[in-house]
């Protein structure tokens, strides 16, 4: 009888999530913040509106900028990193060796089980690098594309979020009418936007979604009093 093929099941889309999970959460919580800051201190929604949606492309472009530089700052450190390995595992080899057998060391095996493998390393030093690179450093190779993919990632999710406080602006003219929208709207969106943000990281959806509406809530009324007392 034929043995049924075990298949694993991995999330692979870590860095998507990543970038998805930065843009979203300031998309949600800085565009709700000033629009409930500006409904304590002017009641047209319009100007609500056009500042808010200044703030959303403002912010959209600093954010996506800043995923791209990071990005590109992990593709240049990894590959100084394994420049630098290059040249030691020929210029530096015992001291390689020596590194290598502590990684084999760390996960329990014993010098007579991981010698050949560390011999077999000595004649393919390119596999060597990439074994170096992964076990000692914890680095992997970076995709070529990630940098504008991350710019591009976090720059709409940005905007998705920033125009859900907005929407309620749009369809009121006064802002006592469309705070209140505004805030249901958004506080469920930050809670749905938690859930899943914890479902895909920490595992624990119901704490990430009442950390997330925490947050959301507490800048957003900051910012209303403030407009408030000032106003």
């Amino acid at each position: 009888m034929p043995a049924t093929p075990h298949i694993e099941q991995h999330f692979s889309g870590s860095r998507l999530v990543r970038d998805v999970v930065i843009g979203m959460s300031d998309g949600l919580t800085v565009p709700f913040a000033l629009a409930a800051g500006l409904s304590g201190a002017v009641d047209s929604s319009r100007l609500v509106v056009l500042a808010g949606l200044a703030e959303v492309a403002a912010g959209s472009i600093a954010m996506g900028l800043g995923g791209y530089l990071a990005a590109l700052g992990d593709a240049e450190h990894y590959a100084s990193e394994h420049a630098r390995e290059e040249s030691e595992v020929v210029e530096k080899p015992e001291a390689e060796i020596a590194e290598t057998e502590k990684v084999f060391s760390e996960y329990g095996l014993r010098p007579e089980e991981y010698a050949p493998v560390v011999r077999a390393f000595q004649s393919r030093p390119a596999a060597w690098v990439e074994f170096m690179m992964r076990h000692e450093l914890g680095l992997d190779p970076p995709d070529p594309r990630q940098a504008p993919r991350s710019a591009g990632t976090i720059a709409a999710a940005y905007v998705v979020g920033g125009l859900i406080p907005l929407a309620p602006y749009f369809f009121s003219a006064t802002t006592a009418g469309a705070l209140g929208t505004s805030v249901v709207v958004t506080v469920l969106a930050l809670a749905v936007f938690g859930y899943v943000k914890g479902r895909y990281t920490t595992g624990r959806p119901l704490r990430s979604a009442w950390q997330t509406m925490a947050i959301g809530g507490i800048a957003a009324g900051a910012a209303f009093f403030l407009a408030r007392l000032f106003s």
